[in-house]
């Protein structure tokens, strides 16, 4: 392997991130000096949730954030007339989302979706429709949720209502009553349940295996005018994932990730879902591919995880079917491979 190049960085990177289990690469990269060793002047911005990571990319206030992979189309083909160019240059993450349900929901009655469509018909008494939570209309959750639902034959739109929160409120909406469960990533999975105010009835490791998560999403210009830098920072981050990806160095991702700069959630509700074992709220189960970071072809951005998106997307009615985007543009490999090459041993 190359040697990082220590680049003449304009300083600093403002790099923006929502405090999510899978933010845990970024959080590493900084905690432990990685983006030092590659050469970068890297400053974390912390975002409540995704509206904001795309508000402040689409304006410049940020370089380059962990994100949902969505936000990549969503300015890419200008919907909502928030059009930027963008660039994404490294997978961060596969799965690491669940879906969580109130305890007025019994358990024993849904079991994993199966019975949900009988619950709303027969039992279903709120004077309000059945109501879920996801992070982002264009997020891997939304998309999750959707397809759960039409699963066991439950309509979006007509027999569930689906609204948008930023990941960190939507336990204490659970809570207060206000939703009825949710799709987000962890910990705010294990918040509820850990709890005692939800379960959960599927992981995205069980509803869509293998499924791309958060990716490393950068400004055109930043991806042109800096390219070092860029590949510098994609080099970091893919060293960071593969620290993330080994168990031994488990305890430690969550002494970093309970800081109150990134989740601040405490070490027991951390350790549920990043393993090796699952409390849902309805038994245990194997949490060993609950977060993947690193391993195969996981961290490159191919058209295959791209079209994993998209096509979710029109399943959801977010893209008319006729919708193509630029994926050789958005899916940087070019950026990948460069950052390959300067990568260091581990």
């Amino acid at each position: 392997m190359e040697s990082p190049t220590i680049v003449e960085s304009r300083s600093p990177i403002r790099l923006g991130f929502v405090p999510l289990n899978d933010c845990a690469p970024v959080a590493v990269a900084h905690e432990l000096g990685l983006f030092k060793s590659y050469g970068l002047n890297v400053r974390l911005s912390r975002q409540p949730g995704w509206a904001t990571v795309r508000d402040m990319l689409s304006y410049g206030e940020l370089d380059a954030a962990q994100s949902i992979a969505g936000l990549a189309f969503y300015l890419a083909l200008g919907l909502n007339k928030m059009r930027r160019e963008i660039a994404v240059p490294l997978v961060l993450s596969a799965h690491g989302n669940a879906i969580t349900l109130s305890r007025e929901l019994p358990p024993e009655s849904i079991r994993r979706g199966e019975g949900l469509a009988a619950h709303l018909s027969h039992r279903w008494r709120k004077n309000r429709p059945f109501t879920l939570a996801a992070a982002h209309r264009f997020s891997s959750h939304h998309l999750l949720l959707h397809a759960w639902l039409r699963r066991h034959g439950v309509q979006p739109g007509r027999d569930a209502e689906i609204v948008f929160l930023p990941p960190p409120l939507m336990p204490r909406n659970l809570a207060a009553g206000h939703i009825d469960g949710y799709c987000v990533g962890e910990p705010w999975n294990s918040e509820s349940i850990l709890g005692g105010q939800g379960w959960c009835p599927a992981t995205s490791a069980e509803l869509a295996t293998g499924h791309p998560e958060k990716v490393l999403l950068v400004t055109g210009e930043f991806a042109g005018d800096s390219r070092e830098e860029c590949v510098a920072l994609g080099a970091a981050l893919l060293h960071a994932c593969r620290m993330c990806q080994d168990p031994a160095f488990r305890n430690e991702l969550i002494t970093i990730l309970a800081k109150p700069a990134y989740t601040g959630c405490s070490p027991t509700t951390l350790r549920n879902s990043l393993g090796p074992v699952f409390d849902s709220g309805r038994g245990n189960i194997d949490a060993s591919d609950f977060h993947l970071f690193f391993g195969g072809d996981l961290n490159c951005p191919t058209a295959d995880k791209a079209s994993w998106f998209l096509s979710g997307m029109r399943g959801a009615g977010l893209l008319p079917e006729t919708t193509a985007a630029p994926l050789t543009r958005l899916y940087r490999q070019d950026l990948y491979r460069a950052s390959e090459k300067i990568l260091l041993p581990a």
